[in-house]
């Protein structure tokens, strides 16, 4: 893409614009085809305009490439046009291939020769749809909930079938409603909600949601609503060892049981992306490990397995939670008795010991502690890191802005060099974290460096939720193109 003169500024953005309308009819119309996709691992299905547009400058960014609306509208027209199965598409990716074809060959036959192996083959990514429960219908419940039915899709995925609530005599279905419906932090849901008191249930996007009053988790009968062979998400935080989440599987209709939280041992905390190769149809129980857990682990995995970590120290600038106070009272940890939205609260975190499950090779290396700020949402990492090879800054934030665009990690780790972002800017981030280049320090003489990253605790936690969701209901889409092997480090 050549750069515009200045004078010509305006109308190359809205030619670009021109193109980002032309593309949502076709994107979506491939997703109702489970063909989704993606720009660098970024969803472009369900986007706005300018969010389109967004996406394609946030990439040329960092990539450090010439990929524009320009390049992108030509493959996806041609993938338009095509009898393509279910699939997962980086439009991004084949753009930025095609950029560099050898004379000769047409975009139509690179594309075509890229998306070969899913011509004409419509085999679902699941044999069969899968229900959801999700148990606990707060912060993360109801965000997992929004993603649940945004990736409805064609109906044969994922299907949120109900949600579960501890009995209130003062609980209103229509203030359920609204509260998934508008959200402070997160804003408008996307698409169209109501009530049905009668049939005690929330339609949202066609989808019914069946709302369930219970005391005891493991006498529900989720059979009498249709729903069978159900994932249960735990996302009430009170019972993380094998006995208190076993119980939900007494309950008729019930499958198997996740939590949103890190549980004890035996059970398994996944991190999506580090570890999900452990995720077995066999298993009953799992975890999703803790929002910090998310996002310190993969690049914690990244840095050891290029530099080799001999020991750090992990400190979490976390944003307030609900098990704080609004104003001074009892509470049973230390100091997060003080009113949460006036006072910065230095706390414990069991981050170390929960990274060192994950990654047993760094057992006895780490330490880690949290303090909790005046802020409803998005926190920071900092990681102060030793290293036994040597690297530069440079180095080193071109190594994190690979595993952010080309590895098998691009869903969980995402990067930015911009010298002015703050936390308000994270909101709604899909990652498990965001590398914030401009704030890297390295010391080469000692080897030792600190990298900050953001993540967004709240949402971008519950999408590392509801991809260990995916891969344990056996949703496989084929992956266009598959180059997370190929490595430049």
């Amino acid at each position: 893409m050549v750069i515009p003169k200045l004078e010509n500024a305006f109308a190359d953005w809205k030619e670009r614009e021109t193109l980002a309308e032309a593309m949502i009819p076709i994107i979506g119309k491939l997703y109702r085809k489970s063909v989704v996709t993606y720009c660098y691992g970024r969803a472009l299905y369900s986007q706005s305009v300018p969010h389109l547009m967004k996406i394609f400058r946030r990439v040329r960014q960092a990539a450090g490439n010439e990929l524009s609306e320009f390049e992108a509208y030509p493959v996806l027209e041609i993938l338009s046009g095509l009898d393509l199965g279910p699939c997962h598409i980086d439009v991004g990716k084949l753009a930025v291939k095609s950029m560099n074809l050898p004379s000769g060959i047409d975009l139509k036959a690179f594309v075509m020769q890229e998306v070969k192996e899913v011509i004409g083959r419509h085999t679902p990514p699941v044999k069969e749809p899968r229900h959801v429960v999700v148990y606990g219908f707060g912060r993360i419940g109801r965000l997992i909930a929004r993603l649940l039915i945004e990736k409805t899709g064609g109906g044969g995925q994922l299907l949120l079938k109900a949600v579960v609530l501890r009995p209130n005599n003062n609980d209103n279905l229509d203030k359920r409603a609204s509260l998934l419906r508008k959200d402070s932090v997160h804003g408008d849901f996307e698409g169209t909600i109501r009530s049905d008191p009668a049939n005690q249930c929330i339609i949202a996007n066609g989808n019914v949601i069946r709302v369930i009053y219970a005391d005891d988790r493991g006498r529900i009968d989720y059979s009498r609503y249709g729903i069978h062979d159900a994932i249960i998400i735990d996302s009430t935080g009170r019972w993380k060892d094998e006995k208190g989440l076993s119980r939900h599987l007494e309950s008729k209709g019930a499958d198997r049981v996740i939590l949103t939280a890190s549980a004890r041992p035996p059970i398994k905390n996944i991190v999506s992306g580090v570890n999900s190769s452990q995720v077995s149809p066999n298993d009953k129980i799992l975890a999703a490990a803790s929002c910090t857990t998310n996002a310190v682990v993969p690049i914690l995995k990244a840095v050891n397995d290029k530099f080799r970590l001999r020991f750090g120290h992990i400190e979490t600038v976390h944003a307030y939670t609900a098990d704080q106070n609004l104003v001074d009272n009892l509470h049973p940890k230390s100091r997060r008795g003080r009113a949460a939205p006036l006072n910065m609260v230095i706390t414990e975190t069991g981050a170390s010991r929960a990274v060192t499950q994950l990654l047993p090779e760094l057992e006895g290396r780490l330490t880690a502690n949290a303090i909790r700020v005046p802020t409803p949402n998005v926190s920071l990492l900092m990681l102060h890191l030793a290293l036994e090879e040597s690297v530069t800054r440079e180095e080193l934030n071109d190594y994190l802005r690979y595993i952010a665009l080309h590895s098998n990690l691009q869903r969980q780790v995402d990067f930015t060099m911009s010298p002015e972002v703050v936390s308000s800017d994270f909101v709604g981030n899909r990652h498990a974290c965001v590398v914030d280049a401009e704030s890297t320090l390295v010391d080469s003489n000692s080897n030792r460096v600190v990298i900050y990253a953001w993540y967004d605790n709240e949402f971008g936690y519950s999408c590392q939720v509801v991809r260990v969701v995916q891969k344990w209901a056996g949703i496989r889409y084929p992956l266009i193109p598959d180059d997370v092997a190929q490595t430049g480090f």
